[in-house]
């Protein structure tokens, strides 16, 4: 596969690009490098994909309509995995034009070039914040999920909106992934637990939202990548079953489908906050706080969806992942 990767900068970009890069493919790796967080952990991980011979970095903005058109042009992807966009829930407070721009404006880009250019699959990455006010557990794809609390997950949902009309339209095979909290080396700075541990390590109290009784679908990195990987090699096909009187919101007449990537398990932040005091042998001083605006109490992924067609389910313990994610740390920053 010759593909295209936005984000390849970012945390799970990298994590995905490389994974492609051993098994043989081309990647081009979109990214801006922009500073929502420190760009100096984005360089590092693009220093580990330079070396390898299928790699290109392309420093475009995702907006830019003709540098995209292009890219594209000149490329010929034969498949695309859109990671980019702006991210964080508490930032769209404040910074609502930042998402319009990328995640509605860029991903449009994005669809263009794909139909104009004939890629055979776009894998985009959704969210598991579009479940919303959604209070049935675990969350499934076959639900609606109409009511969202932030304008980032109003985006990732819009996302979808306008990946089912090129898929209607045009053909265009879309997959569009909701990812349950994502963790691990090379993770985000603006994360809880990249942020506890940096906290914890230096002494200073930790912020708790909503008194620790969060609960989140914690998931391993590993196990995203390796959803996205098989999503993207398992072209979405039509639903031959679709009825427009009773419709599936995950599926279409039209090659179109929707997965959850989650642990499909639901852990209390308190919890979380634990097995990280354990991994790096220091207790917490804890401020809790009363739930964030945008925020939802938990999340909890099904996904039987993600089984029954890929054969794969996440599985790595936060026991395991957080132990790695402090080693990668200690490491990285010579601590």
């Amino acid at each position: 596969m010759h593909i295209l990767v936005t984000g390849a900068a970012g945390f799970i970009g990298f994590h995905l690009s490389k994974r492609f890069l051993e098994a043989g493919h081309t990647v081009v790796g979109l990214d801006n490098l922009n500073d929502y967080y420190d760009p100096a952990i984005k360089r590092s991980r693009l220093e580990l994909l330079t070396p390898f011979d299928g790699f290109r970095h392309a420093h475009l903005n995702l907006e830019d309509r003709e540098a995209m058109e292009t890219l594209f042009a000149k490329e010929k992807f034969t498949h695309v995995v859109n990671l980019a966009a702006q991210a964080g829930v508490r930032y769209s407070l404040t910074n609502p034009y930042s998402y319009i721009q990328t995640n509605l404006v860029g991903f449009g880009n994005v669809l263009e070039g794909c139909r104009q250019n004939n890629v055979e699959h776009l894998v985009y990455a959704s969210s598991s914040s579009v479940y919303g006010l959604n209070t049935n557990m675990p969350f499934s794809v076959h639900d609606n999920v109409d009511h969202p609390v932030s304008l980032y997950a109003a985006s990732k949902k819009a996302n979808e909106l306008m990946a089912h009309t090129y898929s209607h339209l045009f053909g265009l095979p879309t997959t569009g992934l909701r990812f349950f909290t994502v963790y691990g080396p090379w993770g985000r700075p603006d994360m809880a637990l990249f942020l506890f541990t940096k906290a914890i390590l230096e002494g200073r109290p930790i912020d708790v939202f909503n008194y620790g009784k969060m609960r989140r679908d914690f998931t391993y990195i590993d196990d995203i990548v390796e959803g996205v990987v098989r999503v993207t090699e398992h072209t979405a096909q039509p639903n031959p079953r679709w009825s427009g009187e009773t419709p599936d919101p995950c599926t279409s007449p039209a090659p179109y489908r929707l997965y959850n990537i989650g642990n499909n398990n639901c852990v209390e932040l308190g919890r979380y906050i634990e097995v990280l005091e354990d991994c790096l042998g220091i207790k917490a001083e804890r401020n809790l706080l009363p739930m964030q605006p945008g925020d939802v109490p938990a999340t909890f992924a099904d996904v039987d969806d993600l089984i029954r067609d890929v054969g794969f389910k996440p599985f790595t313990s936060i026991e395991d992942g957080i132990a790695k994610f402090v080693g990668w740390y200690r490491q990285y920053y010579n601590i």
